[in-house]
């Protein structure tokens, strides 16, 4: 039974896979702080994030998820990085 289980598991996330493959990647806003962004976000999670969360965070809202990224999740982002793309994010996709 677990070999069925696990050959469910692993077709489902093949399956997965390539549908997430089929889909167009994110173009950001060009801007100054876009390499940044690329970068140091895409390394972790898709940047759909970034417009989906754009109509709610202002400034200080894209500060604070730059910092939880940083603190709690621990990305590896400098701190002269994080200000650019709190700066980029709050610039091209702040309300």
């Amino acid at each position: 039974m677990r070999v069925v289980a696990f050959i469910v598991t692993v077709a489902v996330l093949i399956g997965a896979t390539a549908v997430a493959a089929e889909e167009p990647p994110i173009a950001l806003k060009p801007g100054p702080g876009l390499d940044q962004v690329e970068g140091n976000c895409a390394a972790c999670h898709s940047l759909d994030y970034i417009p989906m969360n754009s109509p709610f965070l202002n400034a200080a809202g894209w500060n604070a998820e730059v910092t939880k990224m940083i603190k709690a999740f621990h990305a590896p982002i400098s701190d002269a990085d994080a200000r650019v793309i709190v700066d980029y994010l709050a610039s091209n996709y702040g309300i």
